[in-house]
């Protein structure tokens, strides 16, 4: 890609496909497209009127809100007034919202509704340097607030006064070391930190895209969007509609992405492990509640699936017996699944954390493939991916195009190219302690394999060293219970500096409660949590994964806590990760009681 700049990306797909469709949004009950015309008309009036409310070459503008079309117009409407998009999750609390405003001298914040406004303006006396607040539902009595509506009337009145040619001057201005996005890492210890990513970040993953792209494209391709534009991974799927024409529909509400799916019948669509734990879930369940003996069919399917999925990631034959039985599996389970999911899905792209292999193999029995990927906020999102046409179940694929990755003598897994940040924002000892030799360190540990495949075996800041000295990476182990039952929510596994490893473990309400009312059991999360019967199923999935372990990684015991871990209590990061020193410091007398019986 030749491109300088981002903006000269936008501007060049504004006018060479204007009448394709860019987006399908939810309208209510209805879906309304919009064509690239109808976004680059609206992107010009809402940059030029950031302009002339006084947005300057090279200002951050914080974009708060949840993934919207809206959320994406903001961004590139400050791309194109040659400004930086600094990006904070909705669910940011307003002490999160006022250190990152602070720390990347904010000027303008656009924000979704009166809630998130609320939340700026209970700090805004602490906010010196913010200018002024965009609302996108909902307008204000301050004057240093602008409705959504009245910024792009602002900026028809700019574009008439000064000429659309000196909006594209300066749109077209942009190199491509401008800063561009500075995402805030969402950080399972400490502050997060600002992550410098230039244009030129966001071309080279455009660029690594294209082969992929290239050989996998149909003209009937759509991307399903829901994840978090506040991530870098929201920001590369953007990049992807964009750069390929693929039209994009959004709906960020995850409690309807089943319907919205079914709905809008995209061919891809990428989300993260805990999503694919909770379909299987609900899809197990919805299964349950139909009797036994549909129970069992489902069951005898999911194994044929495997099987055949195994066999076929292996490169073997499958047996003309066992192909009968997955035609037969398909008519009778699996094509019900996809129809419910649309009946058009390709691919699903899975990353942000590891993917078990048993739900890997469900899909793709299924007919449903999930390809793996790995990345980094620091690394603009991806670093290595699986392809269709070249994937290993296990691993997170081989790296980018234009992605150097190498393992240290210490097994860290270690990354260079364009894609990588220019550094964290006003941290320069940080930055410095970030690279060796020009290599940015990931905090993760990995093996290469003969073929080029990265496999992640556990991040360096997460390992279990037990009493004994032996090294444990959590995470596959948490994966592999998950998969195995549906009515777990979350397990973190415990035993630093311990003679023996334990979990703590959390429901997952959906299902449990499925589960619940088809048995007439009380359906209150305390209620379940003491259910014999609740605890008997996860043992039953713990006994199985520990049967694959060695001795010391294998999990000794348990507690099925009757609470969530949650965002507000600082158990979860703003993405839903664990925050491992956070769980551990707030049921460390629990934790203490499992030792003190051995």
């Amino acid at each position: 890609m030749n491109a300088p700049s981002l903006t000269h990306v936008l501007l060049d797909r504004f006018q060479s496909t204007p009448w394709h469709v860019a987006y399908e949004v939810r309208d209510g009950e209805r879906w309304r497209t919009w064509t690239w015309d109808e976004v680059g008309r609206v992107v010009a009036e809402l940059s030029a009127g950031l302009i002339a409310i006084g947005l300057q070459i090279g200002d951050c503008a914080a974009v708060l809100a949840h993934t919207r079309v809206e959320w994406v117009l903001a961004d590139f409407a400050v791309l194109c007034a040659r400004g930086a998009t600094t990006t904070i999750y909705p669910s940011s609390t307003a002490d999160d919202c006022r250190y990152i405003l602070q720390d990347a001298s904010v000027r303008f914040a656009i924000v979704e509704d009166a809630e998130q406004l609320a939340k700026l303006e209970s700090v805004w006396a602490e906010l010196p340097g913010l200018r002024g607040i965009v609302c996108i539902d909902g307008d204000s009595e301050d004057p240093r607030v602008w409705s959504w509506s009245r910024l792009r009337a602002l900026g028809r009145g700019w574009l008439v006064e000064h000429g659309e040619e000196a909006w594209r001057e300066r749109a077209l201005g942009a190199s491509a070391e401008d800063l561009a996005t500075l995402i805030y890492t969402s950080g399972t210890t400490g502050r997060p930190k600002g992550v410098r990513l230039v244009h030129d970040c966001w071309l080279a993953q455009a660029e690594a895209l294209a082969p992929i792209v290239r050989d996998a494209r149909q003209p009937d391709d759509k991307l399903f969007v829901w994840l978090p534009l506040a991530h870098a991974y929201g920001k590369v799927l953007q990049l992807t509609g964009v750069v390929y024409d693929v039209p994009t529909a959004i709906d960020g509400d995850i409690s309807r992405l089943a319907r919205s799916l079914a709905e809008t019948r995209p061919t891809y669509v990428p989300a993260v492990p805990r999503v694919f734990e909770k379909m299987h879930n609900r899809i197990v369940s919805g299964v349950r509640a139909r009797g036994d003996r549909v129970f069992r069919v489902f069951q005898w399917a999911s194994r044929v699936g495997s099987e055949v999925s195994e066999l076929r990631r292996a490169g073997k034959r499958v047996p003309p017996g066992l192909w009968v039985q997955h035609r037969l599996a398909d008519r009778l389970v699996f094509q019900k699944i996809r129809a419910g999911l649309g009946g058009r899905i390709r691919a699903f792209l899975s990353g942000s954390a590891p993917l078990s292999d048993e739900l890997q193999h469900f899909f793709d029995g299924a007919g449903l493939l999930v390809l793996e990927g790995y990345g980094l906020t620091e690394c603009a999102a991806v670093a290595t991916a699986n392809r269709p046409d070249d994937l290993c179940t296990g691993t997170v694929g081989k790296p980018a195009s234009g992605m150097e990755v190498r393992i240290s003598e210490q097994g860290e897994v270690q990354l260079r190219g364009r894609a990588v940040m220019r550094g964290y924002h006003n941290l320069p000892e940080a930055t410095e302690a970030a690279f060796e030799d020009g290599w940015f360190r990931t905090g993760d540990l990995g093996t290469l394999d003969e073929h080029g495949f990265l496999r992640i075996t556990g991040r360096i800041k997460e390992l279990i060293i037990t009493s004994g000295g032996k090294n444990i990476a959590p995470a596959p182990i948490e994966s592999a219970v998950k998969a195995r039952c549906p009515l777990i929510q979350e397990v973190v596994m415990m035993g630093d500096r311990r003679n023996f490893c334990t979990a703590l473990i959390t429901l997952d309400r959906d299902s449990v409660r499925s589960w619940a009312e088809s048995r007439g059991k009380p359906t209150d999360l305390a209620s379940l949590a003491g259910d014999p019967e609740v605890r008997s199923e996860i043992a039953a999935a713990i006994e199985t994964v520990n049967h694959g372990l060695g001795s010391f990684e294998t999990l000794k015991d348990f507690v099925v806590l009757d609470t969530d871990f949650s965002l507000e209590s600082g158990e979860l990061t703003p993405s839903q990760k664990v925050r491992r020193a956070v769980v551990a410091e707030r049921y460390g007398a629990l934790l203490d009681r499992f030792y003190s019986r051995s």
